[in-house]
């Protein structure tokens, strides 16, 4: 049971048994989530003078404001809860954890004949599950050897005795193809279809001898018979399994099920290697880059990540082999840091996975950030930019003859869409279709806006239009004192011409530039933007102008109803009393009547 809130200046009354521990910052946010031998002892080595803490840490210290605790009954519970509690928080100074339980699994159903089915869920009344699979077509590769040697039914039929007896059900194409013996109209009985999947399972627990032995009888068992061809399939079936049987990485069958976790770090950054160990083979493989936050010791991340990926790989291992010493006591699994042997051995290539992990990820990172988008340098070339446009914005108007005039702003940033900076603009100084005097007023508000909120402004802005298009922009920059503070270009659309201010002659650029095809795309981008935003609009107002010719009905009245009801089809199923409740029973009578009589 957790104990009510504790202050830092408190915290000699925290009870010196195991279990977790929480920080929360004034607003009442848990910030850290720790685990302890002893609360007390652990919560008091924050607050201690003579500790010498590096610098995340001394600003995680002046965040906390209270302090709560969770008593449980031994180390490892405490290991359980904290790993939870993190995963399902994400607290600000705790390295990230991610759920791991969105991996593949192979389900055989509870079915009277079981099926083969691919899951991410794990619901144990469905049937039995096998994995995780680190990969689609891992799981993928592995049911296309289970189907070259077994044969299983792939039908949603519900084979129930009944249903059989009033043969009910057709074979389909599997029947013929010989992926199934066709229990559905009862050309395979239950015995013979349940030791198929027996196989199946055996299988997929690595117990490659069994099935060995099974197909090695059937296939001298035919030859007895003199069925040659059939012992020939049975065969080339023992061939599929041992071909499987190399790829998948026999180390000795006497290790038995096994974990092997390697950790290396650096100052920022913990790199994992997992290998998850069944019946002497790698059955699943794991590698994951954690982000520190208070530059964390190995040896105090290690209970932590052995619990997080046994949790994911569900495994059931008596031992897990480590890289680093671990003194934290684990039951009911035993820690062992081995010195040689083929346990040895083990823990060299869960190392070597997981050096080759923070290769690539250095490897990118470093890409990403010392690497500039190549199509933005090249468009800084080709417009003769001051700097890289990182940022880009683009406008462009909607309308139908004056009606409805609406805009659009798109930006683009690193050359990508960043959805969450579009806008919608509603034109509101001009009347008819003006195109030049819509373009003025966007431009002008937008960055009149950005100005009052000392917003930072894109290094490009793109006009979808010509010159007159652009003139007006301009004008609006100047008004707002940041012409020639912002690069400005329009871009035409017939033949793709770029204008630039104070330029008389358009410019061309290659068809096939990538600077010409990010620019059609921020064009293509804006006027999908306007044009969906316009036939909202549009939509929303022949709805306001049917609906209004109702008696009693106004702009305000409609759009409580449908903020209430959604559509106008639940308006009208809605009934009297639903109605009189909302607008008033007057209202409310006009509009039912109204109904009745006529559908809007």
């Amino acid at each position: 049971m957790e104990t009510p809130l504790y202050t830092p200046s408190t915290i000699q009354h925290l009870p010196t048994l195991p279990g977790i521990y929480k920080f929360y910052n004034k607003k009442g946010v848990i910030i850290y989530v720790g685990k302890a031998k002893n609360i007390k002892k652990r919560v008091s080595d924050y607050f201690t003078s003579s500790k010498v803490h590096n610098l995340k840490t001394q600003r995680m210290i002046t965040h906390i404001f209270s302090i709560a605790y969770t008593v449980v009954n031994s180390d490892y519970e405490a290991l359980l809860l904290e790993n939870n509690l993190i995963k399902e928080l994400q607290p600000r100074y705790n390295i990230l954890l991610k759920d791991g339980k969105t991996y593949p699994y192979l389900c055989i159903t509870n079915d009277r004949f079981p099926k083969l089915i691919i899951t991410r869920k794990t619901t144990p009344a469905l049937g039995k599950y096998y994995g995780p699979f680190t990969s689609n077509y891992a799981i993928k590769q592995t049911l296309e050897t289970i189907k070259k040697l077994f044969t299983f039914r792939t039908c949603s039929y519900n084979l129930s005795e009944s249903n059989l007896s009033k043969n009910k059900f057709k074979v389909c194409l599997d029947y013929h193809l010989g992926h199934c013996k066709g229990p559905c109209q009862s050309f395979q009985d239950e015995a013979s279809y349940q030791q198929e999947i027996e196989q199946i399972e055996e299988l997929l627990k690595n117990n490659f001898a069994s099935v060995k032995k099974v197909l090695k009888e059937n296939m001298l068992a035919a030859a007895q018979l003199l069925a040659y061809k059939q012992a020939q399939r049975f065969k080339e079936k023992l061939d599929v399994l041992d071909q499987y049987q190399s790829k998948s990485l026999i180390i000795n069958p006497m290790v038995g099920d096994l974990d092997v976790v390697a950790v290396i770090s650096d100052e920022h950054y913990a790199f994992v290697g997992y290998l998850y160990i069944k019946h002497g083979a790698i059955s699943f493989t794991q590698h994951r880059v954690l982000t520190k936050k208070l530059e964390e010791e190995v040896a105090d991340l290690m209970p932590l990540i052995i619990c997080e990926l046994r949790s994911c790989s569900n495994s059931t291992a008596r031992e897990v082999l480590v890289n680093i010493p671990v003194e934290l006591s684990m039951e009911p699994f035993a820690i062992v840091m081995p010195k040689i042997g083929d346990k040895r051995k083990l823990v060299e290539l869960a190392l070597q996975n997981a050096l080759l992990c923070k290769k690539d990820f250095l490897h990118k990172k470093s890409n990403f950030q010392d690497k500039p988008n190549l199509t933005l340098l090249k468009l800084q070339q080709d417009l003769k930019l001051k700097e890289l446009p990182y940022t880009i914005e683009c406008f462009d108007n909607s309308n139908i003859q004056g009606h409805c005039p609406v805009a659009a702003m798109v930006c683009f940033k690193n050359g990508s869409p960043s959805k969450r900076d579009y806008r919608h603009y509603n034109i509101k100084t001009v009347e008819g279709p003006n195109d030049f005097a819509s373009m003025y007023e966007i431009v002008k508000r937008r960055y009149s806006s950005l100005i009052k909120e000392q917003a930072p402004l894109p290094h490009l802005i793109v006009v979808d239009g010509g010159k007159g298009q652009l003139s007006a922009a301009v004008r609006a920059l100047q008004e707002v004192g940041i012409c020639g503070k912002v690069a400005i270009i329009s871009i035409a659309k017939r033949l793709e011409e770029l204008y630039l201010p104070h330029d008389t002659l358009p410019l061309h650029l290659n068809k096939q530039s990538v600077s010409l095809k990010l620019l059609q795309r921020l064009r293509n981008e804006a006027h999908r933007f306007a044009i969906e935003f316009h036939r909202n609009q549009r939509s929303k107002a022949a709805l306001h102008h049917a609906w209004e010719a109702i008696p009693g009905i106004g702009p305000k009245t409609l759009d409580k109803l449908l903020q209430k009801f959604g559509t106008p089809k639940a308006i009208q199923a809605s009934s009297m009393e639903e109605l009189a409740a909302l607008i008033g029973q007057a209202k409310a009578k006009q509009l039912y009547d109204f109904l009745c009589k006529k559908e809007v």
